[in-house]
């Protein structure tokens, strides 16, 4: 089993900037892609970037220049930071992380982000 756990999640101002984590444990080995997900208030959820084991990102349009993903394979550990944010970011934030061995995704318990004056 593989646990995923975001912290980092708040109320931010419009314009203001945000570092989401997500670390991982358990049986872990053969983690390849991770990724940040979210979810808005009555909107399906959606991709907001991809990083590859080897650190090759891609982003969704609404978040390019925006928002940076890395990630830390030492610890295990996946982040976003988010820049020069919006009331439309607003959303529950979720990471996952695949294992290509198994053909399985695992998925955190999300962490809220707010952005509002």
């Amino acid at each position: 089993q593989v646990q995923l756990a975001e912290s980092g999640g708040g109320l931010v101002q419009p314009g203001g900037s945000l570092r989401l984590s997500c670390a991982a444990s358990g049986n872990i080995a053969g983690i390849s892609d991770m990724g940040w997900y979210r979810q808005a208030p009555g909107k399906q959820r959606e991709v907001v970037g991809i990083i590859s084991s080897g650190g090759t990102t891609n982003y969704a349009d609404s978040v390019k220049g925006r928002f940076t993903i890395s990630r830390d394979n030492a610890k295990n550990t996946v982040y976003l930071q988010m820049n020069s944010l919006r009331p439309e970011d607003t959303a529950v934030y979720y990471c996952n992380a695949y294992i290509r061995a198994r053909s399985s995704l695992y998925w955190g318990q999300g962490t809220q982000v707010t952005v509002s004056s």
